[in-house]
């Protein structure tokens, strides 16, 4: 089937990746689908499960628990300061696998393209999205390819599911966190989103941020090695630091109090946040994690968090407390208390 394939591609036409456009036939299943995935998607992401041309991946698994996760990446614009969807792409599922303190072993990577797309941002896309895959380093060993009318879709959506190996003796769920347990963030809040937002043609804000989005896997490694015994780890992305805590309340039953003082946030944040009338508190993160542990482990996780470069900034922001509501409250800089709840919609659509 492998050889019968590349003698068939052999007579195809080289893909022309500078002025080139998708079309329709890219995903009709024929000889220009087969093109785009022997001279992109197979040049990127070359490995030995994917040269066996199957539509599925077999592999071995090492033994022990294993997690799986999945995720849907509709960021608009594709490109924005930091990075762009193909690299975000690999850091959300990679990040959501790692933090039940898996090992992240696999990814299958689906894509949907619109027709007229240029093939230049496409192999742009691809390369990035394999850059990111192969620092972790975590295989894409399967994957899909449909392409929609123009005007049907928005350039690129990409879906991307990740599983991962959990090891031994290691117990991480949004279920675990306790009364007295301590809440740390990892870094800055909001950088994603407000990166991502002034990167839209309808904003003149000037701004030198840039998108946090990075795969945690290494953090989260140093931090299980640390604190084998860490309740919780979240990545709070869409909806944000507020909806991320308001999720892992109800999930324990418990409620959270936050200290508005010790919230990291850089000073270009909290100013498009102003203008623009938003709250950091519910804008997206790519490249930063809440942990919550036991008070005694606090001082302990904290300081291994501050040794790696995407932990330099994390700082314990709250505490678990009982609460039969599941409320997260704030106590702000001017000693007042108010609940951080559930946004009703989305302050800030297409972010990841």
């Amino acid at each position: 089937m492998q050889s019968s394939t590349k003698k068939k591609l052999a007579y195809a036409r080289t893909l022309d990746f500078k002025t080139g456009r998708v079309e329709m036939a890219h995903g009709s299943g024929g000889r220009a689908m087969a093109q785009l995935i022997d001279q992109l998607f197979m040049a990127a992401f070359d490995n030995d499960f994917l040269r066996r041309m199957n539509d599925q991946a077999s592999f071995i698994s090492p033994g022990g628990r294993m997690v799986m996760a999945t995720d849907s990446h509709v960021v608009t614009p594709l490109f924005f300061p930091g990075g762009d969807i193909g690299c975000l792409s690999v850091h959300g599922t990679v990040n959501d696998v790692v933090m039940s303190g898996a090992k992240p072993l696999y990814l299958s990577a689906g894509f949907i393209l619109e027709e007229g797309f240029p093939l230049a941002d496409l192999k742009r896309i691809v390369e990035s999205m394999a850059n990111a895959a192969q620092a972790v380093p975590v295989p894409v060993i399967t994957g899909d390819t449909k392409v929609v009318e123009q005007g049907s879709g928005d350039g690129v959506f990409i879906t991307t599911t990740g599983v991962g190996l959990v090891p031994e003796n290691v117990y991480i769920s949004s279920e675990c966190a306790k009364p007295g347990d301590s809440i740390l963030i990892s870094g800055t809040i909001g950088d994603h989103g407000i990166a991502v937002m002034l990167a839209r043609d309808d904003f003149s804000f000037q701004s030198s941020l840039e998108s946090d989005t990075a795969s945690l896997h290494e953090l989260v490694a140093d931090m299980v090695n640390t604190v084998p015994g860490i309740h919780v780890l979240r990545d709070p992305t869409r909806g944000g630091v507020a909806a991320a805590l308001n999720e892992i309340a109800q999930q324990s039953e418990t409620g959270m109090m936050l200290y508005e003082e010790r919230i990291p946030v850089k000073p270009q944040v909290s100013a498009a946040c102003e203008f623009l009338g938003f709250d950091p508190m519910y804008v997206a993160n790519e490249g930063k994690l809440i942990a919550i542990c036991a008070p005694e482990d606090a001082n302990k996780l904290l300081d291994s968090m501050r040794a790696h470069p995407l932990g330099r900034n994390a700082a314990v922001i709250g505490e678990v407390i009982a609460d039969s509501h599941c409320f997260v409250q704030m106590k702000t800089r001017f000693g007042g208390t108010h609940v951080v709840d559930w946004l009703s919609g989305d302050q800030l659509p297409r972010i990841c």
